[in-house]
């Protein structure tokens, strides 16, 4: 973890309201992991802003960010060559790949990005990500790159209709796969849990909270766990984002 200043070299539009930055900063790129994410200092606000780490480069990392109040309002108005004031990486990612085991990815909505670099550094993935209509879907070509995508609408205005349970199932009654990742809304999460449960499919979640701090001194993102039969108390911002699935009380 460093405190750095990054530079926003690309910026894209994914939606109205969803932007992706490519942030230069080799140290901050070299010490990533899938999973992790970085607090983002806004000019008029204390608190910094917590988005999670899309994609790791060389000597760049891809954050994708949606526009949920005025902090995240005013980095959408930040340009390429903004230099930006970062604390990255944060936060406990996902287990590292073997090779060979076949993984399967289940996003929902902003959710999406946290799993693609994980997704690139399998050797073989399927993707299902749900969104609630056409309008919101994000990054559908960065995964059809990396393996089997199938995309879900809750209106069915796009891709298939229903949620991506329905096509989780699908898949792990029609393929064995080693291992689950997902990230998205807690009623989602704690529904693939319970799914991979059933299937004795070894699972992982990442939790989406309120950050403040983000090393875990504020005690603001608090969640529960349960290990060895005791309920324990853990910080998102530092114990997670990811958690084994088995252990998060939802």
């Amino acid at each position: 973890m460093v405190k750095a200043i990054a530079e926003i070299i690309k910026k894209d539009c994914l939606q109205s309201d969803t932007y992706s930055f490519i942030l230069k900063n080799k140290q901050v790129a070299q010490e990533a992991k899938p999973g992790q994410f970085i607090n983002i200092l806004v000019d008029g606000f204390t608190l910094r802003r917590p988005i999670s780490i899309c994609e790791i480069f060389e000597d760049s990392i891809r954050v994708v960010f949606a526009i949920r109040g005025k902090g995240t309002a005013k980095m959408a108005e930040w340009n390429v060559g903004t230099k930006v004031d970062i604390v990255a990486p944060l936060g406990h990612g996902f287990k590292d790949i073997v090779p060979g085991e076949k993984l399967l990815v289940v996003g929902g909505g902003i959710g999406t990005p946290p799993l693609l670099e994980l997704a690139k550094r399998s050797d073989y993935v399927k993707a299902i990500l749900g969104f609630r209509n056409k309008d919101m879907v994000i990054l559908e070509e960065d995964y059809k790159k990396q393996g089997t995508t199938i995309v879900c609408t809750d209106d069915g205005s796009y891709g298939e209709n229903g949620f991506v349970t329905k096509f989780l199932i699908q898949s792990l009654e029609t393929e064995k796969f080693d291992r689950i990742a997902a990230c998205g809304p807690k009623p989602m999460l704690k529904a693939i849990a319970e799914i991979a449960n059933q299937y004795n499919v070894f699972c992982e979640i990442s939790l989406e909270e309120r950050m403040a701090c983000g090393v875990g001194a504020c005690l603001g993102c608090q969640c529960i766990i349960e290990k060895d039969g005791k309920k324990q108390t853990a910080h998102v911002c530092k114990d997670g984002p990811v958690f084994k699935a088995d252990e998060v009380l939802l």
